[in-house]
């Protein structure tokens, strides 16, 4: 069962949709992703795409982010973010949007919107297609000096760039690599 870790809602258990429907991201691994973002946070501007329980866009909310927008297209996933939410008490930080992520994207682009840190945990199997399709829309959405986090299986190879973000950093845990991409420097 999947939980907040650390700041105001540590230690709260989250709810996650029944079945296969979602993969929840290992303790380990979201410890690990939140240790190496904490010399960025708090942030204002926090994308998670394919949310899933919601539960990264709650612990970036919970360790003190500010505008979180959580996108997730599956019904059962949605209900289970908005009962976390509740549960957490971090409703007033956090934004829903039930859609796929490519509309969500276009949507958020049309607003006009930037984000600091994009995290994209989209199903393993389906992930570096999702990255490159996503990839015109979310450099768009990403501030010249955000990060991109792409979680996805570490038996796949991971993009050394995403249009003109550059891959920083790659961390394995378990079965999980997170792959860290900003724009390219001077």
């Amino acid at each position: 069962m999947p939980r907040v870790i650390a700041g105001q809602a540590g230690s709260v258990p989250l709810f996650s949709p029944d079945g296969r429907l979602t993969r929840p991201t290992s303790d380990k691994a979201k410890g690990a992703l939140f240790s190496i973002l904490s010399g960025r946070m708090p942030v204002s501007g926090f994308l998670d795409l394919y949310a899933g329980s919601g539960q990264i866009g709650l612990e970036a909310a919970s360790r003190g982010c500010q505008d979180i927008v959580l996108v997730e297209k599956a019904a059962a996933a949605v209900r289970c973010i908005q009962q976390n939410l509740t549960k957490t008490g971090l409703t007033e930080t956090c934004n829903v949007i039930q859609n796929s992520c490519a509309s969500a994207c276009r949507r958020l682009v049309r607003e006009e919107r930037q984000f600091s840190i994009i995290f994209m945990d989209p199903p393993y199997q389906i992930a570096r297609r999702e990255v490159e399709t996503l990839a015109p829309l979310i450099t768009r959405l990403l501030r010249p000096d955000g990060l991109l986090i792409v979680e996805q299986n570490s038996s796949d190879e991971s993009l050394p760039f995403v249009m003109n973000l550059q891959r920083s950093r790659r961390c394995q845990y378990g079965v999980a690599m997170l792959s860290f991409y900003q724009a390219e420097t001077a």
